[in-house]
């Protein structure tokens, strides 16, 4: 749970910390979009180096990215393997009874698992980057256009910002929850399946009463200073695009570029 690192922010003065949330916001879209033209070597590589000068800029260090790839560690996993297996074709380049590895499913695996490390470290990036408030001011900047047609812009940037707020707190009680009931004697890891997932119930009850009781207490703190929604509200953090923001997104669309012209 400690390498949950979801809606953590880390404080700094890097070019990419003084980018507009917006900007950055736009800038994971174009990314997840591009990403899947990456179908070799030559552009995966220019994907991860392009990510690792961002990572240089951000000053962040890169064990924070390294906690954020433990946390989707058996996922990766899971697909990788399932595309090294069971994707058939070209040369058999392994074969164990019925395991069979191909040219095919090993440059398939190669790239599932490219897009995964990518899209986790550039996500990690955006969030570590960026308050959770700044991230949530962007969606609903992003989305104001939806207004004429009546779609709750206020309400689910409101949201958004409550629940990257809240996902660092909740792996923090987990964790707490853990550690007292691993010293009442409770194992998390052994038995089987169905032991296992007994095991967890002692987690989840004890969980929800602290997210209900500080959802309540939210709301209470909330009405207490006069919140009546998105209609009419100022706004103590002023959003601002300047020229280093569009030459951001305008990088993205040449790396872009750059992909449709190298792959395969």
């Amino acid at each position: 749970m400690n390498s949950m690192i979801l809606g953590r922010y880390v404080p700094g003065n890097s070019i990419l910390h003084r980018l507009d949330p917006r900007s950055k916001l736009l800038a994971m879209i174009a990314f997840i979009m591009i990403i899947f033209w990456a179908n070799n070597m030559v552009t995966n590589l220019l994907l991860f180096f392009f990510v690792f000068v961002l990572i240089f800029l951000s000053r962040i260090p890169l064990g924070f990215f390294v906690k954020g790839l433990q946390s989707m560690i058996f996922l990766i996993a899971f697909t990788t393997l399932f595309q090294l297996f069971f994707i058939s074709g070209g040369k058999i380049v392994f074969q164990f009874g019925v395991i069979t590895v191909t040219e095919v499913g090993l440059e398939q695996a190669g790239i599932i698992f490219s897009r995964f490390v990518l899209l986790i470290c550039f996500s990690t990036l955006l969030t570590l980057t960026t308050m959770p408030l700044s991230l949530a001011d962007a969606v609903e900047s992003l989305l104001k256009p939806l207004v004429v047609f009546n779609v709750p812009v206020h309400e689910i940037g409101l949201m958004l910002s409550m629940s990257l707020r809240f996902v660092p707190t909740l792996m923090d009680d987990t964790v707490r929850i853990m550690n007292a009931q691993k010293a009442r004697g409770v194992d998390f890891g052994e038995g089987s399946i169905f032991q296992k997932v007994k095991s967890v119930i002692p987690i989840l009850i004890p969980l929800f009463a602290s997210s209900f009781k500080r959802a309540d207490a939210l709301a209470t703190a909330m009405e207490a200073r006069g919140y009546r929604g998105g209609h009419g509200r100022s706004r103590y953090r002023q959003l601002k695009w300047t020229l280093k923001d569009t030459a951001a997104l305008i990088s993205i669309f040449g790396l872009g570029l750059a992909l449709f012209l190298l792959k395969s």
